[in-house]
């Protein structure tokens, strides 16, 4: 077998960051896709929003690699940004989180998006004009229900062979609206998992002519938007919990809600209306069962003992998961110590 192909992939600095790729030939025939041994690499920052062109290099650190589902002898290498001096990039926003207690933590992130065509209008979307209005969309099977579904289940078929927590997938409330899930033992390998889902999806799209977006509200009117729920859980939540501490500690996010919006993806004030199964971007709230709440509590965990795991609604379908998982983790903190006082 020859050298393996790297395939390195990291997020830029732009407001919604894209994803970048490289690729290059590993030097070591015997590389067999551990971290350790996969080198470092750099680029042009000059050219993503990262740099500028007087002093232009950054470096990509390699943090996981995963089996590339399209090539042999090929990998995908997430990194990290980072200065020439060693110093974290300032857009290198996995560096944030807490590495003493990310492990407790499980995430399941439901990312929905829309197929668009070159046309910016919704796959299935008659030109200047609009299908029959949403209901029969959602999980749908037939002609005219849903659109793209060979590109979706192509999209599956890549994470699940590249070792991604991808769960599952359905067609969403809007046509060309779709929604995967993506689920981590842990909030680094959840968002890892989450952008190199997101790369794989796009990398596809390719060939299909078609856009992936992730714009929260690409098209105005009676049309859901697109969000991210971000479900998590923690050591006290999944082996303990109680209706009265998971009361408390939903309430103790509140006095965080405008923290938690800040870095919940752009364009979410189109998207968080309250209406189309969203709270009002203004006001937080929870509730059991409830998709107009800020944050739900969901069936398994009313019907498991009260023992489980919260579903923030807020996130946008652009949100950087990497901010998510921190804002999260540090509003736990506070909010834990506060519930467990309450009870």
């Amino acid at each position: 077998m020859g050298n393996a192909r790297l395939d390195y992939i990291w997020l830029d600095g732009y407001e919604i960051a894209n994803i970048r790729t490289k690729a290059q030939i590993h030097p070591d025939s015997s590389y067999n896709g551990s971290v350790e041994d996969t080198p470092k690499w750099g680029f042009d920052g000059s050219s993503t929003q990262q740099a500028e062109g007087h002093d232009s290099d950054c470096i990509l650190q390699p943090v996981r690699v995963y089996p590339n589902p399209f090539r042999q002898n090929a990998y995908l290498v997430l990194c990290e940004v980072f200065h020439r001096d060693g110093r974290p990039h300032e857009t290198n926003t996995r560096n944030l989180i807490d590495r003493d207690s990310e492990a407790e933590f499980w995430f399941g992130f439901e990312q929905e998006y829309i197929l668009m065509t070159s046309n910016g209008r919704p796959v299935g979307f008659p030109d200047g004009g609009f299908p029959e209005p949403q209901g029969p969309y959602y999980c749908a099977v037939g002609a005219h229900r849903v659109e793209a579904r060979e590109l979706v289940d192509e999209h599956w078929d890549a994470c699940l062979a590249a070792d991604l927590g991808v769960t599952g997938i359905n067609a969403e409330v809007m046509l060309g609206q779709w929604e995967f899930q993506c689920f981590g033992k842990g909030a680094l390998r959840a968002a890892d998992d989450l952008i190199v889902a997101r790369f794989l999806l796009q990398l596809i799209t390719e060939r299909y002519d078609l856009i992936a977006t992730l714009d929260p509200k690409p098209i105005s009117g009676d049309w859901n938007g697109s969000g991210m729920h971000s479900n998590f859980s923690y050591d006290y939540l999944r082996d303990v919990g109680g209706q009265d501490y998971i009361e408390a500690l939903c309430e103790g996010f509140r006095p965080f809600h405008q923290d938690h919006i800040d870095v919940y993806g752009a364009g979410n004030e189109r998207r968080l209306t309250g209406s189309h199964e969203t709270a009002s971007i203004d006001q937080f709230s929870f509730g059991a069962s409830n998709r107009g709440a800020s944050i739900r509590i969901p069936l398994y965990t009313t019907t498991h003992d009260w023992k489980g795991y919260l579903e923030d609604r807020r996130p946008a379908s652009d949100g950087d998961p990497y901010l998510i998982v921190d804002r999260i983790m540090r509003t736990v903190k506070v909010a834990h110590e506060e519930a467990l006082k309450a009870v």
